[in-house]
């Protein structure tokens, strides 16, 4: 057991100074088994701690239907068996990126712009969560032995809004539910991120990426005294589908790392090591300076050009970050790196022997379909990631007038009489061609990721408007969901396949069940064996959609780039036959073979 608290200069370990030199990998973007590799290489870079968020709506999918919640634990737990202390960020909110910033579906579907304040039915849910999650963190506290050192209060709430009582009732929770190690707040290095997300006597620590010296003369204009620390040293940065990838020069950001230390302030690499956003959890940002622009989907590998690269490796900016942090060991040594991670070799093509269209597919594997005089929008259905099926029928008799949708989130695949009638992807637009009364119409609406930063964060996905017929506003909507969760083994078992390849009706692609049509396809691989760490799935030519491999959801995979292959750990993989599903919602002409491997 030990002492850790926050002293006027530094950090104190049983009374002695001690820098944190810590890195981020949240273990709900890595493969359990390859947990204790990551946390490995963290330590060959020269790191004692590591940082993870935890992931609200992943560990509560529905209202009080708990998933293994014990995750956190175990991953604390395999921290302290590699030697490093650790940081967790509860949330609630979290931002990383992810899904909703981490609040579930089902409470900002209702409570709208109440999350994240001091609005009572948003702080009881907070409460029950907390309830069930942090007695994990508690009972890993350093003074019980265990290796967490801090717990933050929210998330860079600065960023957001300005409500301390919120953060106050916050830090008072996380007290009652027996967090003893100091509390912590992280913002940018602003006058009213600080303003509006610090607390007295709670740490504030500083997020950036760069002039790491005068990020931290303003933190000290805000806290004369206690350690310096930059929570999120943003060593390289994200990417957005349809967007060039983003990297950032290696020697450049060991350079801002050394600035950093050479303050004498402790630093947490955000990220250390990335992973990736397996099952369609990837969240989404809105452009613009007050965030409510166009949407920007965040790509499925969070790679995020940082020194461990997604499968594991080391990059040039390990080595350089190693250099940098070697002058900062207690005894100037660091221990070697782990063996490296085995890329199964060669191309391995995927045997398409199975198609389903989507209408056959929502009718095994969607719930139940609602109907409301508005369109009921993905929360009110019960769907967090995945499509919603809406269909209307146009009254008759009238003239063809343009069809359109107010208030579309994401993008709506468009059928009138069965035949595919255009795609939109804006906010409010309308098809190209007019529509005749009498018209049955299916709108097939995809969430391409809820927006986890900003003050769009929370909105509702699907059709939060109405559909149109020239000005007038179709009723009588009615809604189906396809949650990504619904495909298992024994769901997709009772889908009725026909053979791939056979003739039939013209579709998005092709003849129905061609390559690269819409709808699900199954097929097998076999592999010469299960020694590999990871392997590389590529669907050239392809469109937009869903991939799971023996069950497993890889991510989402999209031919505007720029990822261009889906990251397929090694513990998925099995000797012999390998089963993959692929549910392509976009259609694409010429797709090519789907391969795994090298």
């Amino acid at each position: 057991m030990g002492d850790f608290t926050v002293g006027d200069e530094d950090f104190l370990l049983d009374g002695r100074p001690v820098r944190l030199l810590s890195g981020a990998l949240h273990y709900f973007r890595v493969h359990e088994s390859q947990w204790g590799h990551r946390l490995a290489m963290l330590r060959a870079m020269g790191l004692n701690c590591v940082e993870t968020y935890v992931p609200w709506n992943l560990h509560e999918p529905r209202p009080e239907g708990y998933e293994d919640v014990a995750a956190l634990g175990r991953f604390l737990d395999a921290a302290d068996a590699a030697g490093l202390w650790a940081i967790v960020r509860p949330g609630p909110y979290i931002c990383a990126e992810w899904e909703n910033g981490g609040l579930p579906h089902w409470l900002t579907g209702p409570l709208g712009r109440r999350a994240r304040t001091g609005d009572p039915e948003y702080l009881a849910h907070v409460e029950r969560w907390f309830g069930v999650l942090l007695p994990q963190v508690a009972e890993r506290q350093i003074d019980r032995g265990g290796p967490v050192l801090m717990v933050q209060v929210e998330n860079e709430y600065g960023s957001y809004g300005t409500d301390r009582g919120y953060l106050e009732h916050l830090a008072g929770l996380l007290r009652d539910r027996g967090i003893t190690v100091p509390l912590f707040t992280s913002d940018g290095p602003e006058d009213h991120m600080l303003t509006g997300g610090s607390l007295p006597g709670v740490l504030a620590t500083a997020n950036f990426g760069s002039g790491a010296r005068e990020g931290f003369e303003v933190l000290r204009r805000h806290q004369p005294s206690g350690p310096l620390m930059c929570m999120e040293f943003w060593c390289g940065w994200f990417d957005h589908w349809g967007a060039e990838h983003v990297v950032r020069d290696a020697e450049d950001a060991a350079a801002t790392l050394r600035e950093i230390l050479e303050c004498g302030a402790s630093v947490n690499l955000y990220m250390a090591h990335g992973g990736t956003n397996f099952a369609g959890w990837s969240g989404a940002n809105r452009a613009g300076e007050l965030h409510v622009g166009a949407l920007e989907p965040t790509a499925t590998s969070y790679d995020y050009d940082a020194p461990i690269d997604e499968a594991g490796r080391p990059t040039e900016k390990f080595w350089r970050f190693r250099e940098v942090l070697a002058a900062y060991q207690d005894d100037r040594t660091l221990p070697e790196l782990p063996p490296p991670p085995a890329e199964l070799t060669g191309s391995h093509a995927v045997r398409t022997d199975g198609w389903a269209s989507l209408p056959d597919v929502l009718d095994v594997l969607g719930g139940a379909e609602c109907e409301g005089p508005v369109p009921a929008t993905f929360e009110e259905v019960g769907v967090d990631r995945g499509l919603v099926r809406y269909r209307v029928d146009v009254p008759a008799p009238r003239q063809p007038y343009a069809l359109g949708v107010l208030g579309l989130r994401d993008v709506a695949t468009v059928y009138v009489d069965g035949v595919r009638a255009g795609v939109l992807d804006t906010e409010d637009a309308a098809l190209p061609e007019p529509v005749p009364g009498g018209a049955a119409v299916e709108l097939w609406v995809e969430s391409l990721g809820r927006v986890n930063y900003g003050p769009r964060g929370g909105e509702p996905k699907g059709i939060t408007g109405g559909v149109l017929h020239e000005r007038q506003y179709l009723h009588g909507v009615r809604a189906r969901g396809l949650r990504l969760d619904a495909f298992s083994a024994p769901g997709v078992a009772k889908v009725p396949f026909a053979v791939a390849g056979s003739a039939g009706s013209k579709g998005a692609a092709g003849a129905a069940g061609s390559a690269g049509a819409v709808g699900l396809h199954r097929g097998a691989v076999d592999l010469p064996s299960a020694g590999a760490s990871f392997a590389w799935l590529r669907l050239p030519g392809w469109g937009r959609g869903f991939v799971w491999v023996n069950g497993f959801c890889v991510g989402r995979y999209w031919g505007v780039g720029p990822q261009r292959g889906l990251y397929v750990p090694g513990a998925v993989l099995r000797a012999g036959g390998n089963e993959v599903w692929v549910l392509e919602l976009a259609g694409a002409e010429g797709a090519g073979p789907v391969t795994l491997g090298a």
